[in-house]
């Protein structure tokens, strides 16, 4: 069961990873978007990703406390044994980015509902590229915290 949690939780975050970032590019774009792969990758339209993001978000923080008591009971205490504790503490810092990004939320979702107002482009893309490098710090942090248990349990 736990593996399945798991998988589910780094498909949501490899999902989450792809709609922030396109959208985190797309609100970086200050010219008119070209023929080039990174032109095309910049010209989605960003407000149709807000409600995926949030729901994906939401979801991914949702399952990840549902597995924090397996990590407290069985990961970090090896990490402890093994005085990783800088393991322990990107783990500490990625629980309070994702604290973070809840209490973000809705100023994100104000600030990316209809009609976008031009006085609040630049909110949107700073709140934006915040929750993108959220995103992007937890998963990392999630998958070298993964294979270093995989890693100790081999």
């Amino acid at each position: 069961m736990i593996e399945t949690m798991m998988m589910v939780h780094v498909l949501i975050g490899v999902g989450l990873l792809g709609a922030l970032t396109h959208q985190a590019f797309s609100v970086a774009r200050r010219k008119p978007a070209g023929v080039n792969f990174v032109d095309r990758f910049r010209s989605v339209h960003s407000p149709a990703f807000t409600n995926t993001i949030i729901v994906l978000f939401v979801a991914q923080t949702v399952l990840g406390a549902l597995l924090y008591p397996r990590y407290r009971l069985d990961v970090r205490p090896i990490l402890e044994d093994l005085g990783l504790r800088a393991a322990n503490g990107l783990f500490e810092i990625k629980e309070h980015f994702a604290a973070v990004g809840l209490g973000l939320l809705p100023a994100y979702w104000f600030l990316w509902r209809s009609p976008l107002l031009p006085e609040w482009t630049t909110a949107r893309r700073n709140l934006t590229w915040i929750l993108a490098f959220i995103v992007w710090w937890d998963f990392l942090v999630g998958e070298y915290l993964n294979n270093i248990r995989g890693i100790v349990a081999s």
